[in-house]
This record gives C-alpha cells, structure tokens and sequence, in this order.
C-alpha cells in the first residue's frame, strides 16, 4: 500500500487529471481521492475569549494592607 499526497489543479472544464508512477506491480488497485480546496489567503485564528472562565472581584479597601495583616499572622 502506499499513500500519496500531491497538490494538483483542476482545468476550466472541471477535470482533474493525475499521473503518478508506483512501484506496485501491475494489477487491480483500489483508489481513494480526498478532494481539499486548497486557499492561498491566511486566515488569522480568532484568540479565544476567556470571558466565561474568569469571574471578577469587587475589592473594597486596601490590598497592601490586608496582604501585610496576612503576612504578619504568619
């Protein structure tokens, strides 16, 4: 068995033509055509939105301060 990958064009008339040399001896073979447009144009990727794993926090007073009361608990 062998897998083949090519990038060929298809004429104005709609048919596409393929010539491939193989090494398999000659015979019956099976043949899978997977037919993929191919764009020349780069799309960007949307970033993810991280909106709906994140909550928000209302803070009221003074962090520092309530970080040091923290630390000198320790």
């Amino acid at each position: 068995m062998e897998v083949l990958k090519l990038i060929t064009t298809i004429d104005k008339s709609g048919y596409l033509s393929i010539n491939i040399p193989t090494k398999l001896a000659a015979g019956l073979v099976n043949i899978v055509v997977v037919l993929n447009p191919v764009s020349l144009e780069v799309k960007p990727h949307p970033r993810y939105n991280f909106s709906d794993l994140v909550g928000r926090l209302s803070w009221r007073g003074d962090a520092v301060a309530i970080q040091r009361n923290l630390r000198d608990e320790w």
